[in-house]
């Protein structure tokens, strides 16, 4: 199973267990400013309304470029997870756009972004009920 296989599978709870890139991911989202707002925030911003909002509402994620992700994100909040990490840029935002649209999406449920956020206690909280379901 590649990176962006396990990580996509953890970000919509087909697995469970610590992935450091994907803390890492989760971790840049919560440090960005106005966290899972701000995220949403920054796409509206870039001109990437329709592609955040299918994330929040109900229906299909639609994908995210590489591209996209460097231009919400910028270049040095990629390098920096690329070397917390131990990757390099590229693959930093390939991974990136592999697994936020699951993250977004998982993040956000009923179809809205929470008004006040902690994007890793939202994570934690979530699998920590899929690996008590699964027990």
């Amino acid at each position: 199973m590649g990176i962006l296989d396990n990580l996509g599978s953890q970000a919509t709870g087909n697995a469970t267990g610590s992935n450091p890139l994907m803390a890492t991911i989760l971790q840049m989202i919560q440090n960005q400013p106005g966290g899972l707002q701000g995220l949403v925030q920054s796409f509206h911003e870039k001109g990437l309304s329709g592609l955040v909002a299918s994330w929040i509402g109900t229906g299909q994620n639609l994908p995210v470029s590489s591209d996209q992700v460097q231009q919400v994100f910028g270049n040095d909040k990629i390098k920096e997870l690329a070397a917390k990490a131990g990757i390099s840029p590229d693959m930093a935002s390939a991974a990136i756009a592999g697994v936020l649209p699951s993250i977004v999406d998982k993040l956000t449920p009923g179809g809205s972004v929470p008004e006040h956020s902690n994007v890793i206690d939202m994570a934690t909280n979530m699998l920590k009920n899929l690996e008590s379901k699964a027990s």
